[in-house]
């Protein structure tokens, strides 16, 4: 059995959406976010604290991203991996580094220091630079998805999940006002994915269970 730790809303929402796409057995652990802090037990699984940590036999795994690269290539095949066979392989891969080394960084600034730090520590100049700076690389989906319903290979991919994610957040931060009309009109089309409502359901059903109320906004 998987075990995905999991915050709501967090990175970890990704392997979660996997999972939910590929219709995989698992259990999901909630915790309250930012978990280093307030669930300090969580260290002795995940030194860093961070979210997600997914569990699989010995594999133990704490980056959103890999986790469902390595989901699909352990338990495929699935449409939602481009083989290396493919020609849109070079840019399924470039998607998925991308979306978090290039859109979820920029935006856990903007979280930092709009919202998570101490009042007195927090600093606008900050939140400002990096939203814009986020905002300036999401012209990329901007552009794949001018012509196109999603990013690569002409179907729906893991891509799309963990750029997905990226804007998720981005709409939880306060930026999605500022999405191009492609990009708005792409991630109406993944919330409409049933997929990714089954995600949503699975947190909130998870956290009502367990007992782990969403972070106050």
């Amino acid at each position: 059995m998987i075990t995905l730790y999991h915050c709501h809303a967090a990175r970890s929402f990704r392997p979660l959406w996997m999972l939910e796409e590929m219709a995989l057995p698992y259990e999901l652990k909630m915790l309250p976010f930012p978990p280093r802090v307030f669930a300090k037990e969580y260290l002795a699984l995940n030194p860093l604290g961070t979210i997600p940590l997914m569990i699989d036999g010995e594999t133990r795994m704490t980056e959103s991203s890999g986790i469902c690269h390595y989901l699909g290539t352990k338990y495929g095949p699935t449409p939602l991996i481009v083989g290396e066979d493919e020609p849109a392989y070079g840019a399924f891969l470039n998607w998925m580094y991308f979306s978090d080394a290039t859109l979820t960084f920029p935006q856990t600034l903007v979280l930092r220091y709009s919202q998570l730090e101490p009042e007195e520590r927090r600093n606008p100049q900050v939140a400002t630079d990096y939203a814009k700076w986020f905002l300036g690389r999401l012209r990329a989906v901007e552009a794949a998805t001018g012509n196109a319903e999603t990013l690569v290979a002409g179907r729906f991919t893991a891509a799309d999940i963990v750029i997905g994610y990226a804007l998720r957040l981005a709409e939880n931060i306060g930026l999605a006002k500022d999405f191009g009309p492609n990009v708005a009109a792409y991630w109406q089309r993944l919330q409409a994915r049933d997929g990714f409502k089954r995600a949503v359901a699975a947190e909130n059903q998870a956290g009502e269970q367990q007992k782990v109320a969403p972070r106050a906004r």
